[in-house]
């Protein structure tokens, strides 16, 4: 079993669509770097980030979302979305918040890597290169296969708690 522990948070808004209803929006970030450049569908992530041994989970998720985002998480009581196990083992913790954020004002840090592997040159890169809105159906799309689990659990969460 993996021992690469991440937490995160997924920002959600209701604004009105097409049809003229209010629809729940979701913001999800795009990896960054040179192997994520062509991926799309099933690539996208919500912003998190790693947790040390000893790190309060949620405090991570807080400091995760900024450092890719570039913006504070909004207050508010985040909304609990459990774990799930990615397909290379690593364990995401995961909450919701109901807030706003421009894409175009968000910015990410940087890693460093290797670039192009074995040329010994070091290259800088997003952890996320950009941010957007989706629409359920089109997060769903869009997300890792192990995190569209989140949106099934906020969801649900939305629901009962309108009533």
């Amino acid at each position: 079993m993996s021992s690469r522990v991440s937490a995160g948070i997924l920002l959600y808004r209701f604004r009105e669509q097409p049809d003229g209803r209010a629809g729940l929006e979701l913001l999800l970030g795009h990896p960054g770097g040179p192997y994520s450049t062509s991926r799309d569908l099933g690539h996208w992530t919500i912003p998190k980030g790693e947790v040390d041994e000893g790190d309060d989970l949620l405090a991570v998720a807080y400091r995760e979302f900024e450092e890719e985002t570039g913006h504070a998480a909004p207050a508010g009581t985040p909304l609990t979305l459990e774990t799930t196990r990615q397909k290379g083992g690593k364990l995401v913790h995961a909450w919701a918040l109901e807030g706003d954020l421009d894409p175009a004002a968000a910015h990410s840090n940087a890693f460093t890597m290797e670039w192009p592997p074995g040329s010994g040159a070091l290259c800088e890169f997003p952890e996320i290169d950009r941010v957007e809105w989706f629409t359920v159906d089109e997060a769903r799309r869009r997300i890792k296969d192990a995190q569209a689990v989140f949106i099934d659990r906020l969801e649900e969460a939305l629901t009962s708690h309108s009533g």
